[in-house]
């Protein structure tokens, strides 16, 4: 095994997927000459020519376009959107297109192709900048959305992501580019895939299950275990798909430690957490032994002010809280 940054894990897939299918190529803006806003495709221009890392204006909803008719006619597109809130302006592309063709034209024209973008608040970017908006595309049927945590993790699914048929978003939360951590040694099992819609059970436990994905799986494990030392076992339960969600999964953990806490870095409202905690109550409401707790963002626009920015994202702190308070209970 080596130990790579997650930036470093991407840059190595993108480059490893374009070296063994040519139709694989990279479009956005700055990914060439200045190498990526993060760096992610440093030095993929040299490598591959202009002609598979193109550089684009500053036109979102162009380019994607560009990318979901070049898929429709056999080719592989990897976007790069600087950040998730560009989407925005792409989001007719995106969501009635590239998610619809499939089903529009009767199965006859697959949309391969990788939307990767990064998102999410703790770098002072304010209120347009530092957006999650991971439910906005969950909710498109004819998408599918992965949002990894580790660096394994990142390599695995984006490698399915780019061979996948299906349109998929690659969400790259802005606070684990440098997050370290092992992969397999480039000349040992270096091909291996992770299933999109499959979720990973981070860390074992038996009071109660910790749901969540990204960034803040790396924030639960700290919490779950600060609270061994309690006497308190937390099972963490990393997504790693948005859509598809990997439900069998969730509801066999819950099934067996009686209480869930989903913990997400978005919004509170309408989320991926409310999603889920319907689904439980659903499925698995005679195993509750108190109710689905939920820790999320506040609801407001992320603010400038580093201590308000703080304020307003959901802390380890808030989750502590939240699982002392789902343990203690009962119906």
């Amino acid at each position: 095994m080596t130990t790579l940054t997650y930036r470093q894990v991407l840059h190595d897939t993108l480059a490893q997927e374009m070296t063994r299918d040519e139709r694989v190529f990279l479009m956005g803006e700055e990914i060439g000459v200045f190498e990526g806003s993060y760096k992610v495709t440093k030095g993929l221009l040299e490598q591959f020519g202009a002609k598979r890392v193109k550089d684009t204006p500053i036109a979102e909803e162009g380019f994607v376009g560009a990318a979901v008719g070049a898929a429709m006619l056999g080719l592989r597109p990897v976007v790069e959107l600087m950040t998730i809130n560009f989407s925005i302006v792409a989001l007719d592309m995106i969501l009635n297109h590239a998610a619809k063709i499939y089903y529009m034209f009767g199965g006859q024209t697959p949309v391969p192709m990788v939307i990767r973008t990064p998102g999410g608040g703790g770098q002072q970017l304010a209120a347009t900048h530092s957006q999650n908006l991971e439910v906005f595309f969950s909710h498109i049927p004819g998408l599918k959305v992965v949002a990894p945590a580790t660096p394994y993790d990142a390599r695995g699914l984006l490698r399915s992501a780019i061979r996948d048929d299906d349109p998929v978003l690659f969400l790259e939360n802005l606070g684990v580019y440098d997050v370290k951590g092992e992969v397999p040694d480039e000349d040992f099992d270096n091909d291996y895939t992770i299933p999109i819609g499959v979720a990973d059970i981070k860390r074992n436990g038996t009071d109660v299950t910790l749901i969540t994905y990204s960034r803040m799986v790396h924030t639960a494990l700290e919490v779950a275990e600060q609270l061994q030392h309690e006497g308190i076992s937390c099972e963490v339960v990393d997504l790693r798909s948005l859509r598809p969600l990997d439900m069998p999964t969730i509801l066999q953990s819950v099934r067996k430690t009686n209480r869930a806490v989903i913990f997400e870095h978005d919004w509170r409202s309408y989320g991926i957490g409310a999603e889920i905690a319907a689904a439980i109550q659903e499925e698995a409401f005679d195993y509750l032994d108190a109710p689905v707790l939920r820790v999320a963002a506040a609801e407001v626009p992320l603010p400038y002010s580093k201590p308000m920015e703080l304020a307003a994202m959901p802390s380890g702190e808030q989750l502590v809280s939240a699982i002392r308070k789902t343990v203690s209970k009962r119906w």
